[in-house]
């Protein structure tokens, strides 16, 4: 089984929990848009959703492949979000972002009665921190919130390159305008104190690590789907 096949099964596992008339939340990255073409064929079928996209990637996805969507101010409260991760531990805790939505994703999750994370067994790891930490910026301030960023870094004991992510020419923006830090940190040994910390900065406009939201993971790898979590 290869890495597509892998996504398609935890996309399908997670298609089980999409329930006729929900208000689904609809996540970003290579094993959403699986989910997304899995779901556009229910609706084809006659299935009814009500989707909230988490970046204009994903929106012109559904809207090519028919799966009708709303924005989150018409849809404020949400049952469902099914989204993929960058990175998942054992205790649920992820690094979303590496596309660059992980502002939209983190919005339309917390608006979600329940979070669901599909992802293949490569994203499984024992400590948050090998795949770079997307922190969106403001552009504002930029080189001050950045020396912030580094202070609080070394207080934690954590190491490595922190860069401005590039594309192209310039450098990249989030769907919001925003920029985005990546941090190569290796391995975060307090995550959920990390992500307290990073929030008090003044410049920071969020950052990609999910602590507490998500319920349940599904989980493929050549053997099929499993679970972590209830």
């Amino acid at each position: 089984m290869d890495a597509r096949q892998m996504k398609i099964k935890a996309a399908e596992a997670a298609l089980e929990y999409v329930e006729d008339g929900m208000r689904l939340g609809i996540g970003t990255g290579s094993t959403a848009e699986e989910f997304v073409r899995l779901l556009a064929e229910k609706v084809a079928g006659g299935f009814r959703i009500q989707g909230v996209p988490t970046s204009e990637r994903t929106a012109r996805l559904c809207v090519e492949l028919g799966v009708p969507l709303k924005s989150l101010d018409e849809l404020p409260e949400l049952d469902l979000t099914i989204d993929g991760a960058d990175e998942v531990d054992p205790q649920l805790r992820l690094i979303k972002g590496g596309g660059g939505a992980l502002l939209r994703e983190k919005i339309v999750a917390t608006a979600s009665s329940r979070m669901i994370v599909i992802a293949d067994e490569t994203k499984v790891v024992d400590m948050l921190g090998a795949f770079k930490l997307p922190i969106e910026v403001n552009s504002f301030g930029l080189v001050a919130t950045r020396i912030a960023v580094d202070k609080l870094a070394a207080r934690h004991g954590l190491t490595g390159d922190i860069s401005v992510r590039a594309s192209g020419d310039g450098p990249f923006r989030t769907d919001g305008g925003h920029l985005i830090l990546d941090a190569s940190f290796g391995r975060i040994p307090d995550a959920d104190a990390l992500a307290r910390d990073l929030n008090a900065i003044a410049g920071v406009v969020e950052h990609g690590l999910f602590i507490g939201i998500a319920s349940l993971a599904i989980i493929a790898g050549p053997d099929g789907a499993r679970k972590l979590g209830a």
